[in-house]
C-alpha cells in the first residue's frame, strides 16, 4: 500500500476523532454549561470556573488545532487529486474561521472571564460568547458542506465541480460577513440555544441553495 494512502486514511480518521471532540465540547459549552452557569449557586459556579471550565477549554482548543491540522493534510491530498469543489471550499473556510475564533478570540477572552488572567471579565465573556455562538452557527453548514463535497455529486457543486462560480463567491461573502459580525457585532437571534440551533439550520439551507443554484 502506498504511503500517501496510509497518510490520507490516518488523516481522515484523526480529523473525525478530533472534530467530534471539538464540536462536542463546543455544543457542551453552548447548550449545557452556559445554562448551568446562570443557575448555579455561588459555590458551584466558583468551583466550575476554577476546575471544570479550564479543563474543558484545554481539550477544546487542542482538539480544534488538531482538527485543523489534519484538515490541511486532507485538503492537500484533495488538491493533488483535483477533488476540491465549492462545498469543500465553503466548509474548509468555515472550519478555518472556527479554528481561528477558538485560539484568537474564545481562549484569550475566556482566560479573562474565568479570572485566569487580569482584565475586564464581563466584556471578555461577551466577546468569547459571541465567537462561540458564531462557531455554533457555522458548525451545521460546515459539517454538511464537508459531507456534501464528496457525496453530493449530483448537486452541481459537489465532487468534480470546478472551484469557481457565482455561488461559491456568494457563499464565501455570506460566511465572511457572519464572521465579521462574530468579531464586532451582536448575538441577535443566537442569544438563546434554540435561536442558535435554528440559525445554524437556516444558514445551512441558505448556503446549500446558493452553492447549487447560483
Amino acid at each position: 500500500m502506498e504511503p500517501e494512502i496510509i497518510v490520507n486514511m490516518l488523516a481522515r480518521w484523526g480529523h473525525l476523532l478530533f472534530g467530534i471532540t471539538w464540536i462536542g465540547i463546543l455544543y457542551y459549552f453552548n447548550f449545557i454549561q452556559g445554562g448551568y452557569f446562570k443557575s448555579a449557586s455561588a459555590e458551584g459556579l466558583a468551583d466550575a470556573k476554577a476546575k471544570l471550565a479550564p479543563s474543558a477549554l484545554w481539550w477544546f482548543r487542542w482538539a480544534a488545532l488538531f482538527t485543523f491540522l489534519t484538515g490541511l493534510v486532507l485538503m492537500y491530498g484533495l488538491q493533488k487529486m483535483g477533488g476540491l469543489n465549492p462545498f469543500i471550499i465553503a466548509g474548509a473556510t468555515m472550519g478555518t474561521l472556527m479554528f481561528l475564533n477558538v485560539w484568537g478570540i474564545i481562549w484569550p477572552n475566556q482566560k479573562i472571564a474565568l479570572g485566569m488572567v487580569e482584565g475586564d471579565g464581563p466584556a471578555a465573556g461577551a466577546k468569547a460568547l459571541l465567537a462561540s455562538r458564531t462557531n455554533t452557527l457555522f458548525s451545521g453548514p460546515m459539517v454538511f458542506a464537508m459531507l456534501a463535497g464528496p457525496h453530493f455529486s449530483q448537486s452541481g457543486a459537489g465532487y468534480g465541480a470546478a472551484v469557481s462560480g457565482t455561488g461559491l463567491w456568494a457563499a464565501l461573502a455570506i460566511i465572511v460577513a457572519l464572521e465579521i459580525n462574530g468579531i464586532v457585532g451582536k448575538q441577535g437571534p443566537m442569544t438563546t440555544v434554540r435561536g442558535v440551533i435554528v440559525s445554524s439550520l437556516v444558514l445551512t439551507a441558505v448556503l446549500v441553495a446558493v452553492l447549487i443554484m447560483l
